[in-house]
């Protein structure tokens, strides 16, 4: 029972009222309850803890799952919330290169009329013309099928 000696989760009064609220009333996502079951039964405010295994098997959860449960307590400072809520993302999502103006020009384009040789435009050669433009990102035949698929811009 190592991380009861390391990290001891201990709860106010008022914290396991709101854990006991959050696993018997409402509308909550069942990853929130779980970790709520957890400090509940890791809580060493009530008087001594059983052994991690017989926590694990009444809670229904694995023993990793307690000692990350444990760990994240201590790393948020007590804060019960924050342990059982979601985590903020470390980093952004990733903004996608095409934007308003990239698809217009890609429409522009794929109605405008077909170089010398060429009856009419197809994705591939679409996909060649946009990586000698300099102002859109090079894009992939299946991405500049999509963006015209969603415009209903059909080549034919």
């Amino acid at each position: 029972m190592g991380s009861q000696k390391k990290r001891p989760v201990t709860l106010a009064a008022a914290d396991r009222a709101e854990l006991v609220r959050v696993t018997t009333a409402g509308v909550h996502p069942a990853s929130m309850i779980r970790r709520a079951r957890v400090l509940l039964a890791l809580d060493t405010s009530v008087g001594q803890v059983a052994a991690q295994e017989v926590i694990a098997l009444r809670v229904g959860v694995s023993g990793e799952t307690l000692r990350l449960v444990a760990l994240r307590f201590t790393e948020t400072g007590g804060d019960v919330w924050a342990t059982i809520g979601r985590k903020a993302r470390e980093h952004p999502p990733v903004p996608s290169q095409i934007t308003g103006e990239v698809e217009a020009r890609l429409i522009t384009l794929a109605c405008s009329q077909p170089p010398e040789g060429y009856a009419r435009w197809s994705l591939r050669l679409l996909e060649k013309h946009v990586t000698l433009i300099e102002d859109i990102p090079d894009l992939d035949h299946s991405t500049i099928g999509r963006i015209l698929k969603k415009r209903n811009r059909v080549l034919l």
